[in-house]
């Protein structure tokens, strides 16, 4: 089968360019790569079909076609859309009905081969597949990674801010965007049945499903996966590196008698939402796991993230500045200590230490859609501790078995996540039973083949082409074919979708009178 993924934000390349240094790359580049490596290692033609920046300052995706050395069966097809240059992902609406998808039909229509199916990803795939679909009939699958209505939650957006909010991130655009591609996708996936019921639940995207035919889409739940080929217990020559810079560390914060304590590991981003203060915390609260484990915080971009916290800016900066005062008024700082991990093959290495050390990840966000971290480290035979809230209610507990891989806690209650890392730093037995069931979850149900197997379950079931005047699905914007002023999406119409349609909203100006 020729499957084609549409992603045209961010980048690919062979290096994996820029994917832990700039916020239009990342998690769903690494997503969609893997997967699409491993359809391939399934037998089946791949292309990932993204956007080409004709840039000096960014070379890496000027080409063509490009390719992963060693996978012959996948292709990286850049097309232009827009400008040469580099644009965020907020400016490319106007480009892809338009520009993008022309270039699409050119490309395979001048090749001589057709793509079988598409899986779209993220708003911008998803509207272009719904328009593709509707010049070829070719079905498509949408995984939205993350919707728009979240957004705007996590960004507090009001009737007041709305204008320009709208101005900035073009939600307008973006949460149209997201209700064509999940009323004209043929199947929809995600990665829990929460992000299911929570994130398509939301008022702002009432009457997308209901749009289709009584049968509607085809929903399938395909968690994402672990790099096993990185995140291992097998040891690595990166080892030795990461073990001298971390016992550096350790000297340097520690009091001698406390060096060769476990650890408590945190290396996720610095986001609020991350909740590196509940575990500051929670050390503070708790005087046995003060006696019983240091915390360990990963950052990446200092040597000494704690004490150079200058050198970050933003939320970041902020962050640090707040978990240094916690340290400063409980006296914590001879408990602490800080390094630098720098990619995932430095994050595998510090994982497989903390493990000889009997130590224990923890990732106590307040909320985490999916929660990928915590099954890297316990694929390098790490205990974890994680958030109940969100993804990882689903992949540490299985309520049908009644099986448990991991420790889950309130991320609001400091005690709680006390009492948890104890469960583990203070029982050898315990430590070896979850260190072994979380090795045997991540091997079973969250590995990239196991994604892709699910990818081509629904794929194959939706093979079959249909009309280009396929019935069923939202009108499409003509913004989106036709990018004018008059044609742009209202605020009244963001409005009424977000807020409600009993929400007045007469006192802030459409855009298109600005």
């Amino acid at each position: 089968m020729q499957i084609i993924f549409l992603n045209p934000q961010g980048n690919f390349d062979p290096q994996d360019s820029y994917w832990t240094e700039h916020p239009d790359f990342g998690g769903q580049l690494v997503y969609v790569k893997e997967t699409a490596l491993a359809l391939a290692e399934l037998g089946h033609r791949v292309d990932i079909v993204t956007r080409q920046i004709s840039d000096p300052a960014w070379p890496e995706f000027s080409a063509p076609l490009d390719a992963y050395p060693g996978h012959p069966r996948v292709r990286i097809v850049r097309i232009p859309c827009g400008p040469p240059g580099f644009l965020p992902k907020e400016a490319l609406w106007p480009y892809l009905g338009t520009d993008w998808l022309r270039g699409i039909l050119d490309f395979y229509q001048q090749g001589g081969s057709s793509p079988d199916v598409v899986t779209a990803h993220y708003a911008d795939g998803g509207l272009t597949a719904a328009l593709l679909q509707r010049e070829t009939g070719l079905p498509f699958t949408w995984t939205a990674h993350s919707l728009g209505a979240q957004k705007m939650d996590k960004l507090q957006v009001n009737r007041e801010n709305l204008a320009a909010m709208d101005q900035r991130f073009h939600f307008a655009r973006r949460l149209m965007a997201e209700r064509v591609a999940m009323s004209h996708a043929a199947g929809l996936i995600t990665s829990t049945h929460q992000e299911q019921q929570d994130q398509y639940g939301h008022r702002a995207y009432h009457g997308a499903l209901r749009s289709r035919s009584r049968s509607g889409p085809r929903w399938a739940v395909i968690p994402p996966g672990v790099n096993r080929r990185v995140f291992s217990t097998e040891p690595h020559e990166l080892d030795a590196l990461l073990r001298r810079r971390i016992e550096a560390a350790l000297t340097r914060d520690l009091a001698p008698e406390r060096r060769e304590l476990p650890w408590v590991i945190c290396s996720s981003r610095l986001d609020r939402k991350k909740n590196h203060l509940g575990l500051v915390k929670a050390f503070a609260q708790n005087e046995k796991l003060r006696a019983t484990a240091n915390l360990a915080v990963a950052v990446r971009g200092a040597e000494n993230p704690l004490r150079e916290r200058s050198q970050f800016e933003g939320e970041a900066g902020v962050i640090l500045a707040e978990i240094a005062a916690l340290l400063d008024e409980h006296a914590l700082w001879p408990v602490v200590t800080s390094f630098p991990l720098n990619d995932q093959a430095e994050l595998a290495a510090a994982y497989r230490l903390a493990a000889r050390r009997r130590s224990v990840f923890a990732l106590t966000a307040l909320y985490e859609p999916f929660g990928l971290a915590p099954l890297e480290a316990m694929s390098c035979g790490l205990p974890a501790v994680v958030t109940r809230n969100g993804g990882p209610a689903e992949s540490l507990s299985d309520r049908r078995t009644g099986g448990e891989y991991g420790l889950l806690v309130d991320p609001t209650d400091p005690s709680e996540i006390a009492r948890a890392l104890l469960v583990l730093l203070s029982s050898p037995a315990k430590w070896q039973r979850y260190r072994q069931a979380g090795i045997e979850r991540v091997a079973n149900r969250y590995t990239w083949e196991s994604t892709a197997k699910g990818y081509m379950s629904l794929l194959t079931e939706l093979r079959a082409p249909q009309s280009p005047a396929a019935p069923g699905g939202l009108p499409i914007p003509d913004y989106f074919t036709q990018p004018t002023p008059d044609n742009d999406i209202a605020l009244e119409e963001l409005a009424a979708l977000y807020f409600g349609p009993d929400d007045s909203y007469e006192t802030i100006p459409d855009r298109r009178s600005r």
